[in-house]
């Protein structure tokens, strides 16, 4: 069995790391660079850096960022935010992410993922999906949660991944910085359409949410931030309870 992972998501906005609830009312969580470093050394299996107002604000994602991260951390790390053609993800790859996340750009441009696949790899392309549950339906969202789209969660990962996207990182707007779990229900029905993996996002707020998202919801590997920025659960800690609970970890 393949070991489920722990990713801290650093939301970056101005140079910091923020967090926010259901998209919106952030606050300061540190700086990203020292963060990413301190889980690194915790024993997180990978890092997740969202540029979370690149794509609203029409600017590129955090190149000098990224070198610091890369020079700090020795485990892979993610990059998102403002990415919308090739050149985007030579020069983040360039400056030591290991894959990047697209989301807005893929949603406007589906061909952007086959792109992507074709000149580095499907290992390299993340596409991450914002949805709402709304009148019975988990509708995607664009720049960050703003703007509804008429794509609907499930068909759209399905057409992400024929298109050759190596994960799917799904976002529960309804669940975003709650703490009240993961949107487990929805996660298990991406796992029984999708073949890659699927990063779980939004809820986590005690030990047991992270059991719940890997044996309801059948994640392959769970994102969180608050609980981590703020001291409220450690990966360490967090390990050890999933280990003790015969869920496949890391150590």
């Amino acid at each position: 069995m393949l070991a489920k992972r722990i990713i801290p998501c650093l939301d970056v906005k101005d140079g910091k790391t923020v967090k926010g609830v259901n998209f919106i009312n952030f606050r300061d969580a540190g700086d990203p660079v020292e963060l990413g470093h301190a889980y690194s050394r915790q024993g997180a299996d990978e890092l997740v850096y969202l540029d979370i107002t690149a794509s609203y604000e029409g600017r590129k994602t955090f190149t000098e960022i990224v070198k610091k991260v890369a020079a700090k951390v020795s485990i892979p790390f993610t990059v998102g935010g403002g990415i919308n053609e090739i050149n985007d993800v030579d020069r983040l790859l360039s400056a030591g992410a290991d894959k990047v996340s697209i989301n807005s750009s893929a949603l406007k441009n589906p061909k952007l993922i086959e792109e992507i696949a074709k000149n580095f790899g499907s290992q390299v392309c993340v596409v991450a999906i914002d949805a709402n549950f709304d009148n019975n339906l988990w509708r995607c969202y664009l720049n960050g949660g703003r703007v509804p789209t008429d794509k609907e969660l499930f068909s759209w990962a399905r057409e992400a991944q024929e298109r050759g996207a190596g994960e799917i990182l799904f976002t529960s707007m309804t669940h975003d910085g709650v703490k009240e779990g993961y949107a487990n229900d929805a996660l298990a029905m991406l796992n029984s359409v999708l073949s890659i993996p699927v990063i779980a996002s939004g809820g986590a707020g005690k030990k047991e949410h992270f059991k719940d998202v890997f044996q309801i919801g059948k994640a392959d590997a769970a994102l969180a931030a608050s609980v981590f920025h703020f001291g409220e659960i450690s990966i360490s800690e967090l390990k050890d309870y999933l280990d003790r609970e015969n869920i496949c970890v890391r150590k």
